[in-house]
């Protein structure tokens, strides 16, 4: 089984070979058949290994017993012709695949071999190879590192880009067939009937043990929510679920989640947005759960579903659009609130604050140390957020997850504040940010985005005439205030 990234679908595969498509609500909306690697072996000669969705959603690669991955083009809507686009023949049966990036797909040979392959260049290389055969898969949050779990219990680490060492990362007791790599640590099970946490560096950090449960079988399979912050692992009748609890740096056994004749449990899905996860099992079905620490209304008018300590789903009820709110750092999100006319979105952590834009699904995250929550929130500006806190106004622009600038002022009324960003572009310009801002009631501060916090402001006084009272100051200054225009 495997969840489009835009969550609309779910591809199913059963023992007959032939792709199932449902949408995100649970129907069958369109299906259909894979192909062998020659068809005079005939159309029982294999035996789908894995498949998964392509980064866009509009593909899914197959990984199939009789050496070959096919990529089958879907489509963007429900009905559209399927057609193979691309082939990668080899030399010996792919066992399972992932595809983190846009043109690479990772998958495993039962020759040991963990292989990447070019949708764009139709050919595939070899990243790295061992004696024994791949038995699982597992990625990242951020899928840019890869884990390989292989027969002979060796676990391998690697990443795309740059990150923590690479190589044998580990040695578990028995074939890893259960592997997850969650937000913090590595996850294994296997036939042992026993799940360890192991550190970034391959330390063991937990071990639980179900060796001596009568009822428990082997782990076949797991799966890690889309923050990294839940793992879930399959075995006969039942799903174990672990949260991590960041403060105290652990994993938390939740109670077990216990189903009469499921029987062996052989996929898990999670929906990408972390609101769904399916269960396959050795019968033929599927069963769907839905995943949900807390479900809240807000207003009247907005659904809030806490999937995990740092992702909340936020969805407009009469509408029905959807914004995934979640903390790119992992942190728990304390609570949700819309402002700003039920457009925007603020939500605060313990060393971040998310904004987010309703109408343009623009989300941005910045750190934000502890402010108490007494900061005030302007969103006059339809591109930037101004916050104002403890005499200090900070720019946050949408999408950013960098503070656009913060400079000191004592008069904070988003009337006299200009914020312009790229509304006029200049030659050889890339970036035109500029702020404009009272310093006191007789001068206003005009800088750029490379200027602003950093002191090199540009300044432009207003001379106020002596013998005028302070009121009439102040009022000459707003007044002047009111026709600069950048």
């Amino acid at each position: 089984m495997a969840w489009a990234p835009n969550s609309s679908r779910l591809a199913v595969c059963s023992v007959d070979r032939v792709v199932l498509l449902y949408d995100e609500h649970g129907e069958r909306r369109d299906k259909f058949s894979t192909k062998p690697i020659d068809a005079k072996y005939g159309k029982q000669s294999y035996v789908v290994k894995d498949m998964a969705f392509s980064p866009d959603s509009t593909k899914i690669a197959i990984g199939q017993s009789d050496n070959i991955i096919f990529v089958y083009r879907i489509g963007e809507e429900w009905g559209d012709k399927k057609a193979i686009c691309n082939k990668f023949v080899q030399t010996s049966s792919v066992t399972c695949l992932l595809w983190p990036a846009e043109h690479a797909i990772v998958f495993g040979l039962v020759e040991g071999k963990v292989r990447l392959a070019n949708t764009q260049t139709n050919k595939s290389s070899t990243i790295y190879g061992t004696e024994s055969a791949v038995v699982s898969l597992a990625s990242n949050v951020s899928g840019q590192g890869i884990l390989s779990g292989h027969a002979d219990g060796t676990v391998v680490r690697y990443f795309f880009g740059s990150g923590e060492s690479q190589g044998k990362l580990f040695v578990h007791p028995v074939p890893p067939y259960a592997l997850a790599w969650g937000a913090n640590s590595i996850m294994v099970g296997g036939c042992d009937r026993k799940i360890v946490a192991y550190g970034k560096e391959g330390n063991v950090l937990q071990t639980f043990d179900y060796s001596r449960d009568r009822t428990e079988k082997e782990l076949t399979t797991a799966a890690t929510s889309p923050s990294g912050q839940s793992v879930v692992f399959g075995s006969y009748n039942r799903l174990r679920v672990f949260n991590w609890a960041p403060r105290r740096g652990l994993w938390d056994e939740a109670k077990p989640k216990e189903i009469p004749n499921l029987y062996t449990i052989t996929a898990l899905a999670w929906k990408k947005d972390g609101s769904r996860l399916c269960v396959g099992t050795l019968c033929g079905g599927v069963e769907q759960f839905d995943c949900c620490l807390r479900r809240s209304i807000y207003k009247n008018k907005f659904e809030m579903t806490y999937v995990g300590p740092s992702q909340v789903i936020v969805r407009n009820l009469s509408s029905g659009t959807r914004v995934v709110l979640k903390s790119q750092y992992g942190y728990e999100i304390e609570e949700v609130k819309i402002m700003g006319s039920d457009r925007y979105l603020v939500a605060h952590t313990s060393d971040t604050l998310l904004l987010g834009d309703l109408l343009t699904n623009k989300l941005s995250e910045v750190a934000w140390p502890g402010s108490g929550g007494n900061e005030k929130f302007f969103f006059e500006n339809e591109t930037v957020c101004m916050i104002f806190n403890a005499g200090e106004l900070s720019l946050v622009e949408y999408e950013n997850n960098q503070i656009l600038g913060s400079v000191r002022t004592e008069f904070m009324n988003p009337h006299l504040i200009s914020v312009r960003l790229n509304e006029r572009k200049q030659k050889g310009v890339e970036d035109n940010k500029k702020l404009a801002y009272l310093i006191d009631l007789k001068t206003i501060a005009i800088g750029k985005e490379s200027a602003i916090g950093l002191g090199s402001e540009c300044f432009v006084f207003i001379g106020m005439g002596s013998r005028r009272t302070r009121p009439e100051r102040q009022k000459l200054a707003l007044g002047t205030w009111n026709i600069i225009s950048l």
